[in-house]
């Protein structure tokens, strides 16, 4: 796999956001005219399945990268749990909890923690699963003491414990006998956990997620195996690399998709806007603004914007209508060659959970990998299984 994404990162690699004239336009140009061609109808349904439609083999290894992405799954013949049990969980949440809980084993009396625990709803639902004790940690006062009050009105036996994951003594809580589980523990937060483990000896359960969110810029592959490969490959990711295997989105209420939509139609009208007026034709990047903060009119949002990066806009003679259409069709064009990417992701998450199973396997566990889920129910549905040797 890492071959095969080396051999094609030139391509999805340019984020066609950034880029007014993607690198690869001109030596792909018949799969980029294919692409800016496609109605709404077609577009859309290669956003939900990059897989779908067989005329990109034309240009890309769509077979190849689809043989890659195949994982087992887990989540068959499940038996629902108890409604009563779901209470104060929303509805997607708790079905993605309650698919993650059938996958968990557990020894009668081994130690249960939660990483990451939030209210501790996961370690909540194991506690009354099997019927023995659990402990949750988690840095935010609020969430350990509303989850606390929780657990106590249900009468559970669960502990909240407030431990930043990142500091030293955080180790503390994975001894060599306990089960740590882990749902969608984002970036560094569940690397640190992985490299905990491996000193401890622990068993882990563990959705990984949001990979970009980590303090290095470039990713050093945590692995010896993954770290020879990308050097045999010339094979180097960034922080904005890592983004593209979590771009996938499909739970978002419509209304939300509809602001994301507006608010990269905006980004990309400013982007054209700031370009013409520094006479500079390169991305400016601008920081991102919660969906529930975005002002009300595109001239508010362009005038927010500049003010961000120290730029003045003049006070008249800016038709801010036409630049605003401008954005809207700028997003249509980056939605259109986004496709050529999207193939990509889905492998690229794969190499990424790989190589943390194999930085777990040169540690001396025994690793075994799957969805827990459907796709519709969270794209973030692997599932790594570690049992200490």
């Amino acid at each position: 796999m890492t071959e095969l994404l080396a051999s094609w990162q030139a391509l999805w690699q340019p984020a066609p956001f950034y880029y007014r004239r993607l690198p690869w336009a001109e030596d792909f140009s018949a799969l980029r005219d294919y692409l800016l061609a496609l109605d709404d109808r077609d577009c859309a349904r290669l956003e939900q399945d990059p897989f779908a439609f067989s005329v990109l083999h034309d240009w890309l290894p769509v077979v190849d990268l689809a043989e890659s992405i195949r994982l087992p799954a887990l989540f068959l013949a499940q038996s629902p749990l108890p409604n009563a049990w779901s209470a104060h969980v929303g509805g997607r949440k708790w079905r993605q909890l309650e698919a993650f809980v059938h996958q968990i084993e557990l020894s009668p009396g081994q130690p249960l923690v939660e990483w990451c625990a939030g209210k501790g709803h996961l370690a909540r639902t194991l506690s009354r699963f099997h019927d023995q004790p659990a402990v949750g940690l988690e840095w935010q006062p609020e969430l350990c003491r509303l989850g606390q009050q929780l657990a106590d009105r249900q009468g559970v036996a669960l502990r909240l414990e407030q431990q930043d994951v990142m500091a030293a003594d955080a180790a503390g809580w994975l001894s060599p006998d306990a089960q740590v589980v882990a749902l969608h523990a984002c970036g560094d937060l569940h690397t640190r956990l992985l490299k905990q483990a491996a000193i401890s000896g622990c068993d882990l359960t563990l959705a990984p997620c949001c990979y970009q969110r980590t303090a290095d810029d470039a990713y050093r592959p945590l692995s010896r195996s993954g770290r020879e490969l990308t050097e045999q490959y010339d094979f180097r990711l960034h922080r904005d690399d890592l983004a593209l295997a979590v771009q996938e989105t499909v739970t978002a209420p419509k209304a939300v998709r509809r602001q994301r939509e507006q608010a990269n139609a905006w980004r990309l009208g400013f982007d054209l806007l700031q370009r013409e007026m520094r006479d500079h034709d390169e991305y400016l990047p601008v920081p991102s603004l919660a969906y529930g903060r975005l002002p009300e009119h595109f001239t508010d949002f362009c005038h927010w914007a500049a003010k961000q990066k120290g730029l003045s806009l003049p006070a008249a003679g800016i038709d801010w209508s036409y630049w605003e259409a401008l954005g809207w069709r700028r997003l249509g064009e980056v939605k259109r060659l986004e496709l050529a990417r999207h193939l990509f992701r889905r492998p690229l998450e794969i190499w990424l959970v790989l190589d943390r199973a194999l930085f777990l396997e040169e540690a001396g566990y025994h690793v075994e990998l799957g969805v827990f889920c459907e796709r519709e129910l969270t794209p973030r549905n692997i599932l790594m299984k570690a049992m200490s040797n």
